[in-house]
């Protein structure tokens, strides 16, 4: 999954373009939106799994994360993914046999497809390029996705985390992986982080939450906020919205445990989603199935025959090289090649790459821009050799202080509060050097929001509002201070 980090880093791109230029507007969002994303925080992380990538980058070994196995339980038999013919890379093997559930596909006979009745060979079987661990000689193991590379990240975080067996590729513990653990602990640090893109390869779709429970028990203005995203995603992408448990769970109704989306959203609270990149169903014309994750098993003949074709005309034929006859030390004579999704596949061709990273930036600048924005005005009412400073706190951003409905109960979740930290002036501030002034609503509603129905189209009262007042004698400055650590911290000083 490669791709993210060039769409990562053309985010960066145009985050940092619209610091060079302050006149300059992007994606067709207004002056007032771009300068809401100036004002924004990104943190950019391009690749999660540096070693992985590099792995699949320089040798197109299959590697799900991270290329380390530390597991004690490996006498049993077992696949390594390794180069055979010495060709540097470590793609396919097939082997003849008439127990092979494998032909070549027609048209294309490098490409294979699943047998079928009607078939009359020859047949293979279907392995990865590689040699067989503890191999006895005679009896060849499943290959395993996670056979000599133990981890998958996105089973790896705190959140319902859940070992093995219940979850594949969980990890000995959570964050158990110095990748997992680096990227917890530093987000645990940051309680500003308010919005979170989790970019994978492939399908064309975005998930959200709630990734163990349907719609049903979502907060109906939290959908909102999402039902929003889903219409910038199909607008700007071409790509669908899912629920993560009702549309992406391998097995129905079971949910994916430790997922970095977890996290996200339910430990720091964020606005947090996934994306998969490179919509190659759609480019392939397929139709889409009830629930989203479906589509990626069926992929029958004709489904393959319309991939094929797309490689040969669109991706120059890199899915699906020759197969190359060599002596196999364990299994004797075996064609190695034969497929290679890197490109094609699992990332886009290099020339679609462009227009994914433009209609990703276009929906994730629409993101940043609905960050909570707290806005400070005084007024200062002198009488009698004494004055009033009246401090008024407005949020006027898109969503509230707290974020998400889901957000409130998190212990980092602070309301605002105000707080006097220097005067030279006798202050009052109802008994306390600080008050605190509550979280604060933004203007955003969502999209198809029920409070917003036609029905009684109405706008909420004034809570996105906070007044306090300090009463002061003699003449000063008064150093003040609003926030909390979840929107940052605003400090200024009255002349009184």
């Amino acid at each position: 999954e490669l791709a993210g980090s060039s769409v990562a880093l053309g985010i960066a791109e145009d985050v940092l373009a619209l610091h060079l230029d302050p006149e300059l507007t992007l994606h067709g969002l207004s002056r007032a939106a771009c300068d809401v994303v100036r004002d924004g925080l990104f943190y950019v992380l391009p690749r999660m799994s540096p070693d992985g990538a590099e792995q699949i980058l320089k040798s197109g070994r299959w590697v799900r994360s991270v290329p380390r196995d530390p597991r004690h339980h490996q006498l049993h038999p077992h696949w390594l993914h390794e180069d055979v013919d010495g060709d540097g890379l470590a793609l396919a093997m097939r082997v003849p046999d008439p127990g092979g559930e494998y032909v070549a596909l027609e048209g294309h006979p490098s490409a294979l497809r699943p047998r079928l009745v009607e078939d009359e060979g020859p047949f293979y079987r279907l392995y990865p390029e590689g040699r067989v661990a503890g191999f006895d000689g005679d009896s060849v193991p499943d290959p395993w996705f996670l056979s000599d590379n133990a981890t998958d990240l996105n089973r790896n975080f705190p959140v319902e985390w859940r070992s093995e067996p219940d979850q594949a590729g969980a990890g000995l513990y959570a964050m158990s992986e110095v990748e997992a653990h680096a990227v917890v602990a530093y987000t645990a640090e940051r309680p500003h982080l308010f919005a979170w893109l989790n970019l994978h390869t492939y399908g064309g779709v975005f998930i959200r939450p709630l990734g163990d429970k349907p719609d049903t028990a979502m907060d109906a203005e939290e959908l909102a906020y999402y039902t929003q995203l889903a219409q910038w995603g199909e607008a700007f992408t071409g790509y669908p919205t899912v629920s993560g448990f009702e549309e992406f769970t391998y097995t129905p109704d079971k949910p994916l445990y430790g997922d970095i989306i977890a996290w996200a959203h339910r430990a720091r609270g964020c606005f947090s989603f996934v994306v998969e990149l490179w919509d190659l169903f759609e480019q392939l014309g397929l139709p889409r199935p009830k629930r989203f994750v479906d589509r990626y098993e069926r992929l029958g003949r004709e489904e393959l025959q319309k991939l094929a074709a797309f490689d040969t005309e669109h991706n120059a034929g890199r899915l699906f090289p020759a197969w190359r006859e060599v002596e196999h030390p364990q299994l004797g004579k075996v064609e190695v090649g034969g497929f290679d999704p890197r490109i094609g596949l699992w990332n886009p061709p290099p020339d679609r790459l462009a227009g994914i990273v433009s209609g990703m930036s276009a929906v994730m600048l629409r993101v940043a821009a609905m960050a909570p924005r707290v806005v400070v005005t005084t007024e200062v009412v002198s009488h009698d050799g004494a004055a009033e400073v009246v401090v008024k706190v407005a949020n006027h951003g898109y969503l509230p202080t707290y974020v998400l409905p889901s957000a409130k109960a998190l212990p980092m979740n602070e309301p605002l509060w105000l707080e006097v930290v220097a005067t030279s002036l006798a202050v009052e501030l109802a008994g306390s050097p600080r008050v605190k002034l509550g979280h604060l609503e933004g203007w955003g509603r969502g999209r198809f929001n029920p409070a917003q129905s036609i029905l009684f189209p109405r706008s909420r009262g004034t809570r996105n509002e906070a007044v306090a007042r300090l009463h002061t004698r003699g003449h000063g400055g008064v150093t003040i201070r609003v926030g909390s650590c979840r929107v940052g911290f605003q400090t200024f000083t009255v002349e009184v």
